[in-house]
């Protein structure tokens, strides 16, 4: 098939829509599919629409394209490629997502991947938000929670939604080594990958670790993300502690499965506005428990008590209880690391993608 992939966010901007995109791509390739990438932003690997502007949404940023300019390109271009399927992300986040959505020349299959606490604003364009689901063939949500998020948002009952989670490279995380740079066996080691800002929770994951580290002083964590957040968390950690909380920036994709086998256990303590858990995921495809919040995206992927620990969002004290009882038991530890590994297996992107073409020829029919 020849499948166009849309990106409302500038695709050189690191983010998880954009990951999901790019690696959905490489999978369609590599089944002999032929896939163009659209989106804002320049590079090589896609054709650009024009440029981006962070814009603030749902807790985050959103490097998204505003200029009319951007609608037109989409058009012209997509009326250029003549794809066999349109697959669109976000379609309700303009101008991109709407636009390519709604002018799309072949049939589209529309992937929502947003979760909020808020549907104000989804509610506000219902009218233009029900166009747009009406204009797909296929409307696809990554998890439970975006469907039922995006089904009250636009009045359609969230079964209007198949859902295809988010997808993990599984052999990719499996089998590595520790990246040597960063590990220690001899120190126990907490792990956070992900944007450096409020809504990802470092400041409870700070706050939790302090609490620990007081009757383990072998303990550290290892943050891995850049963004706003940070500064301020280092100021959060006492002068005498501050190599124990190691602030890695960005890593490379290369070396970020060597950083999950360095740690004893994966924190994720977001506090809202997650719509699934990729970096659950694929600390679980690396064979290392978890502790998270307890949020509907998160419990698309963990189950709590059997492949992780799932505590209330922004509760220091609750966070610092779980993450004790699992380095207080190498047993259970084990056990939820292995549960895990087992349930990303059915996450891998050999299984998504295989369910995507499946929509694709069920959209193209």
């Amino acid at each position: 098939m020849r499948i166009a992939l849309v990106s409302p966010y500038d695709l050189t901007v690191p983010g998880g829509v954009q990951s999901h995109v790019r690696h959905l791509a490489a999978q369609l390739r590599a089944a002999g599919d032929e896939v163009v990438l659209l989106g804002p932003g320049r590079d090589p690997g896609h054709l650009g629409v024009g440029a981006s502007v962070a814009v603030p949404f749902n807790g985050s940023v959103a490097p998204i394209a505003v200029a009319p300019t951007a609608a037109t390109r989409t058009r012209r271009l997509l009326a250029r490629l003549r794809p066999d399927v349109v697959h669109v992300h976000e379609p309700l986040v303009p101008l991109v997502g709407v636009t390519a959505a709604l002018a799309s020349p072949a049939p589209v299959v529309a992937t929502f991947h947003a979760w909020s606490d808020d549907a104000r604003l989804y509610r506000i364009a219902r009218v233009l938000g029900r166009r747009v689901l009406d204009r797909a063939a296929v409307a696809v949500a990554v998890s439970p929670a975006a469907a039922a998020y995006h089904g009250a948002a636009l009045g359609v009952p969230p079964e209007r939604f198949r859902i295809v989670p988010n997808g993990v490279e599984v052999a990719r995380f499996q089998g590595v080594p520790p990246l040597e740079r960063v590990v220690d066996p001899s120190r126990e080691t907490l792990l956070f990958v992900g944007r450096l800002e409020r809504r990802k929770g470092l400041e409870p994951l700070v706050r939790a670790f302090l609490r620990l580290r007081a009757d383990r002083p072998r303990l550290r964590l290892l943050v891995v993300g850049e963004g706003a957040e940070g500064e301020r968390c280092r100021a959060l950690v006492p002068a005498q502690l501050r190599d124990d909380v190691v602030f890695l920036g960005r890593v490379p994709d290369a070396e970020l499965p060597g950083c999950y086998r360095a740690a004893d256990l994966y924190v994720s303590p977001a506090l809202g506005g997650e719509s699934f858990g990729i970096v659950l995921l694929e600390a679980m495809a690396a064979g290392r428990a978890v502790v998270a919040s307890d949020l509907p995206g998160y419990r698309s992927v963990v189950a709590d008590g059997q492949t992780g620990l799932l505590v209330p969002p922004g509760e220091p004290v609750a966070l610092a209880a779980a993450i004790g009882q699992l380095l207080d038991d190498p047993v259970r530890r084990a056990g939820l690391a292995a549960a895990g590994q087992r349930a990303a297996a059915g996450y891998d992107w050999s299984v998504v993608t295989a369910t995507l073409r499946g929509l694709y020829r069920e959209a193209l029919g």
